[in-house]
């Protein structure tokens, strides 16, 4: 395990930004709206070759003043009991508030690494200013500038000297899952489920998270990366800025991931934005799981639940090789046999197919149904192989690559993904021209 650094300081001090800094990095979301970061963020860094755990937080501000403080707090207080040093933030511009002496007065009481800054210093004619943050009674104070890099590398000159000396982590082959869909569908009370722990914030408000937050969870001896989104509203209904940058991130978490695992609301039914979050990550060549959460709410009296799965599917035709699974989040329900199913899926996701079996099966579908004529000349297929996996992507030798119609492209990848067991992935055909020789 890496020794964890944890940054923590009021709302609006800077911490996102000194975190960006530090692990050199956009992974945090920056804006002058004070609470924009909400749940705790970790980044992996090395700083002068000594490796740690950089940890964002949110403000630890007055309880009373903001909706989310009682379970922000919670999670400040979780980080500093984790860390093996902090970093505190104060503002230079501001000066000292009740909150700065109240969170002064908890790592007091932490037995940890301490490293007081005052922020917002942009040079040595600002250093006065720090100063006035003597009266809070701690020592050193560290005039810094997140923004400008002013004084942070003398600042982590002193945290990498007392942190403990990182054990070597095994070689791990962990698979990537990002938890995506609208606002409000369950994601972060998925993921608190499946790590039996309250990891992030949970609220019935739309848009609790903000920042893509990723969590590593072992289940059965293999290691998954979960990795929680904002939800994905419909582009019409997004007016702030902060919520374009969440929504940015999300979508760009689906380059990263392996698995998608797509969120949807059993009690709403599929609306017009999930098929178009589907979408999303069927363009990105991503293998899924449909993940109906809220089952308990489902009246099923009037439809069954297979009948609500297949429904389902019809819905979302264009990805059938994705599984349906009805869970609840709520309860636990169903919810640890997503690990069962994204083995199996990654497990396809990552196969390879040797050439000669590949092409076998390949001049078998043709023979089943030949492409339609080009211009009145036969399209012929010479040969193929595989290219990768993840997804498992294969380019194939014809004659006439422009004669290969969409229709025709469905009927091939549809057969190839029977024949060679990878009904659960996406898979992508390439057509090429033989070279002549």
């Amino acid at each position: 395990m890496k020794p964890i650094v944890a940054i923590v300081g009021r709302p609006n001090v800077g911490k996102s930004t000194l975190f960006n800094r530090i692990t050199r990095t956009r992974r945090a979301i920056v804006d002058d709206l004070p609470g924009v970061t909400r749940d705790r963020i970790y980044h992996d860094v090395c700083w002068d070759k000594v490796p740690f755990t950089v940890v964002d937080t949110g403000g630890f501000s007055d309880l009373e003043l903001d909706k989310f403080g009682p379970a922000v707090r919670c999670q400040v207080i979780q980080a500093i009991q984790e860390a093996d040093a902090i970093i505190v933030l104060f503002d230079g511009r501001e000066g000292i508030t009740p909150a700065d002496r109240d969170l002064v007065q908890t790592l007091r009481r932490s037995n940890k690494s301490v490293f007081y800054c005052v922020n917002k210093i942009d040079g040595p004619r600002q250093e006065s200013a720090v100063a006035d943050f003597s009266v809070l009674g701690v020592q050193p104070l560290y005039p810094i500038s997140a923004e400008h890099g002013y004084g942070v590398g003398d600042l982590m000159d002193g945290v990498v000297a007392v942190l403990p000396e990182s054990a070597p982590e095994p070689v791990s082959d962990r698979i990537r899952l990002a938890v995506i869909g609208r606002p409000n569908v369950g994601k972060s009370s998925l993921i608190n489920r499946l790590l039996r722990d309250e990891r992030l914030l949970v609220s019935e408000i739309p848009g609790t998270t903000r920042d893509v937050i990723d969590t590593v969870c072992k289940v059965g001896g293999r290691e998954y990366l979960l990795i929680d989104t904002a939800g994905i509203r419909r582009k019409a209904r997004v007016k702030k800025k902060l919520e374009k940058f969440s929504i940015i991130k999300a979508l760009k978490s689906l380059n990263g991931c392996d698995i998608a695992l797509i969120m949807m609301d059993a009690s709403e039914g599929v609306t017009d934005q999930d098929v178009k979050i589907a979408g999303y990550a069927l363009e990105r060549g991503r293998a899924c799981v449909i993940l109906l959460n809220k089952w308990d709410l489902v009246d099923t009296t009037s439809m069954s639940a297979e009948q609500y799965v297949n429904a389902v599917k019809e819905r979302l035709s264009f990805m059938r090789f994705a599984p349906v699974l009805t869970i609840s989040a709520l309860t636990g329900k169903r919810v640890f046999t997503i690990f069962d199913i994204v083995q199996t899926i990654y497990g396809q996701y990552t196969r390879r197919i040797g050439t000669g079996e590949f092409n076998r099966i390949l001049e078998s579908v043709v023979a089943q149904h030949e492409p339609p004529s080009y211009r009145r000349k036969r399209v012929r297929f010479y040969y193929g192989t595989q290219l990768s996996g993840a997804p498992p992507t294969f380019l194939c030798f014809v004659n006439y690559p422009q004669a290969i119609h969409a229709s025709y492209k469905r009927y091939l990848t549809g057969q190839l993904q029977k024949a060679l067991g990878l009904e659960k992935t996406p898979i992508r055909l390439i057509f090429r021209k033989r070279e002549k020789r």
